[in-house]
């Protein structure tokens, strides 16, 4: 088993940080990954940095805007987490692009999967398990033979609008059955 080539952050530490404090040690894990990728390709672009990311993802490697997006929702739930796996993730993708034909490489190919393992010593997961519950709230439910699927807003409209989704399971079209009630009565 290989050593993550960037030191873990003491937990308790990152834990009792304030949000600008924790979106700082982002930043600066950012920097410090780029660093170590400019070790390998010297000509590397130091990435933007963006805590505008909505969803279920966590990060994204956003080329045509020149940088890496974060979920501040996800990172907030999850700062060590995002530190040691998610920043490492995504800044191979960004290392993965800017080398000769990189553009060509498969997202979780090969070529990522070696910057994850040989430079950053971690193993190369494609997903993260975090609850995202919060980061993408779903409050419409819709209904078919075999359960409950749960809409966004923008989903919702769309279905609202005319657009028949089915179940991918039963093949049901999914029928409107109300907004979900959350624990704080929203």
């Amino acid at each position: 088993m290989t050593t993550p080539a960037l030191p873990t952050p003491d937990p308790h530490w990152l834990a009792a940080l304030d949000r600008a404090a924790s979106q700082h040690a982002l930043h600066e894990r950012v920097e410090a990954a780029w660093r170590l990728c400019r070790e390998v390709h010297p000509g590397l672009p130091r990435p933007g940095v963006w805590l505008d990311l909505r969803g279920k993802g966590a990060g994204q490697a956003h080329f045509g805007r020149g940088g890496l997006r974060f979920n501040p929702v996800l990172f907030d739930e999850n700062r060590l987490a995002f530190l040691v796996e998610v920043v490492p993730h995504e800044m191979a993708h960004w290392l993965v692009h800017h080398l000769d034909d990189g553009h060509l490489a498969r997202p979780h190919g090969h070529e990522w999967q070696t910057v994850m393992r040989r430079l950053f010593g971690l193993p190369p997961r494609v997903t993260h398990r975090f609850d995202t519950g919060r980061a993408s709230p779903a409050p419409h439910r819709y209904r078919c033979g075999c359960g409950v699927h749960a809409f966004t807003s923008r989903r919702h409209a769309l279905a609202r609008s005319g657009r028949a989704y089915r179940c991918r399971q039963c093949a049901e079209t999914l029928v409107y059955s109300g907004r979900a009630v959350f624990e704080n009565g929203s």
